[in-house]
C-alpha cells in the first residue's frame, strides 16, 4: 500500500487539518461572497496601499458590519491580509477572482452541488441520487439537464466543457492518426466533439448517439453551423441493455462518458460497443484518471467531484483510478493497444480494440 502525505503529518498538523474542514462549508461560501461582493476585487484594484473596513464597504455598498465579518474570515482563510487599519488582497485571493479553473470549480459546487450533497449520506446508503431532489424528479441528472434552471445549466456545462475543451486540441491528432471515414461519438452532448471533428476533417462522418433531450440541444447548435451534412444523430437510452449499437464504424469515441455509469454498467456498455465493432475497428476512450495526474491537486479534485456522482448525477458511478478502470475494459473484452497520458489538463486516451474472443467474460 501506498500511504499519502497525510500520513507524515504531527499530530498537530493533523488537528489543524481536521478544523479546516470541519468549517470548510463556511470557508467556501465566505471566499465565494467575498468573490461575488466585488470586495476582493476591489482590494486588488487598490494595490499594496489597501482599503480601509469604511472604503471597503462605501466601495461595495455593504454594511460596515458585513464586510467585517467577511474580511475577518477571509484573514483565517488567507485571502486577505491587514496592516494597521488597511486591507490588502493575497495571492490565494487573486486565485479566487481570476483563475478561470477556480471559478469554474466553485460555481460549479455552488450552483450545482451544494445542496445537493446534503443527502449524500441517503446516496451512500442506497445507491441513489438522492441530492438531484433538490432540482426534480429524474432518475439521474442526465434527463433532467435540460430542465434545469439556467444557471444551473451554465456551471454544469462550464464544468463540464472547460475539462473537454482543454483536451480535444491535444485529442484530435490523435484520433485522426487512424484515418476514420465515420465516428460514432456516444454521448455526444452539446455536440462540441463532433464539432471539432468536422472543423478538423471536412470529410468525416460523425454520429451523435445520446438521449434525445441531449440531441435536441446538439441539433439546434448543428443546423446552426450548417453541418447537418456531416453530422447525424442517434438517439436512445444507453442504459436500455436490449436496445443494440449502430454498425459500420471505424471509431467508436467516448469522452468523459463513461464516469457516468457504474463498473457494471461500464462493463455493459463496452460489450454493446464490442458486437458494433468490425475486426479493425476501435473504441477510443478519453476520461481523467485521478491516478494519473501530474500534480496532487488535480487528483484532490478529481477524488471530490465523484461525490457529485454519488449524490446528484446517478448515485452509482464516479471519477474512477485508470486501475478500475481498465478492469472493466478488459471484462468487455477488448485490449489496450495505446495509452497517452497528459491530454488537455488532465486526461488519458486509451485505444482499444478487440481482444481475443474466448477471453471475453
Amino acid at each position: 500500500m501506498i500511504l499519502t502525505k497525510a500520513h507524515q503529518k504531527s499530530a498537530l498538523a493533523a488537528k489543524e487539518a481536521a478544523q479546516w474542514i470541519a468549517f470548510a462549508p463556511v470557508v467556501f461560501q465566505s471566499a465565494r461572497v467575498l468573490r461575488e461582493s466585488g470586495i476582493l476585487l476591489e482590494l486588488e484594484n487598490a494595490g499594496k496601499e489597501g482599503l480601509t473596513l469604511e472604503e471597503v464597504a462605501e466601495k461595495v455598498n455593504l454594511s460596515v458590519y458585513g464586510v467585517r465579518v467577511l474580511l475577518e474570515s477571509g484573514l483565517g482563510i488567507g485571502l486577505v491580509d491587514s496592516h494597521e487599519d488597511k486591507f490588502v488582497i493575497t495571492k490565494t485571493g487573486y486565485f479566487i477572482v481570476h483563475d478561470e479553473l477556480t471559478n469554474i470549480h466553485m460555481n460549479f459546487v455552488h450552483d450545482v452541488c451544494y445542496q445537493g450533497l446534503f443527502s449524500l449520506d441517503k446516496s451512500i446508503a442506497n445507491g441513489k441520487p438522492e441530492g438531484l431532489k433538490v432540482f426534480g424528479e429524474w432518475p439521474t441528472i442526465y434527463e433532467g439537464l435540460s430542465k434545469l434552471p439556467k444557471h444551473v445549466q451554465k456551471s454544469w456545462f462550464g464544468f463540464d466543457h472547460y475539462h473537454s475543451d482543454h483536451a480535444f486540441p491535444d485529442a484530435l491528432p490523435q484520433v485522426f492518426k487512424y484515418n476514420p471515414r465515420n465516428i460514432l461519438d456516444i454521448g455526444g452532448n452539446t455536440g462540441k466533439w463532433a464539432i471539432a471533428c468536422t472543423k478538423y476533417n471536412p470529410e468525416v462522418q460523425v454520429t451523435i448517439m445520446d438521449l434525445p433531450g441531449q440531441l435536441n440541444m446538439a441539433k439546434s447548435r448543428i443546423e446552426e453551423l450548417k453541418l447537418t451534412s456531416q453530422v447525424s444523430f442517434y438517439p436512445t437510452n444507453i442504459l436500455d441493455e436490449t436496445l443494440p449499437f449502430p454498425k459500420g464504424y471505424d471509431i467508436i469515441w467516448m469522452s468523459q462518458f463513461l464516469d457516468c455509469f457504474s463498473d457494471e454498467e461500464i462493463v455493459s456498455i463496452l460489450k454493446r460497443c464490442y458486437e458494433a465493432l468490425d475486426e479493425t475497428g476501435s473504441v477510443l476512450i478519453l476520461e481523467p484518471f485521478w491516478d494519473r495526474q501530474k500534480f496532487e491537486v488535480a487528483s484532490f479534485c478529481l477524488q471530490q467531484t465523484s461525490l457529485y456522482f454519488t449524490a446528484l448525477a446517478n448515485g452509482n458511478s464516479q471519477m474512477y483510478n485508470s486501475e478500475t478502470f481498465i478492469r472493466c475494459i478488459e471484462q468487455a473484452g477488448f485490449d489496450i493497444e495505446e495509452q497517452t497520458d497528459s491530454i488537455g489538463f488532465s486526461h488519458t486516451l486509451l485505444k482499444c480494440v478487440k481482444g481475443d474472443k474466448k477471453n471475453k467474460s
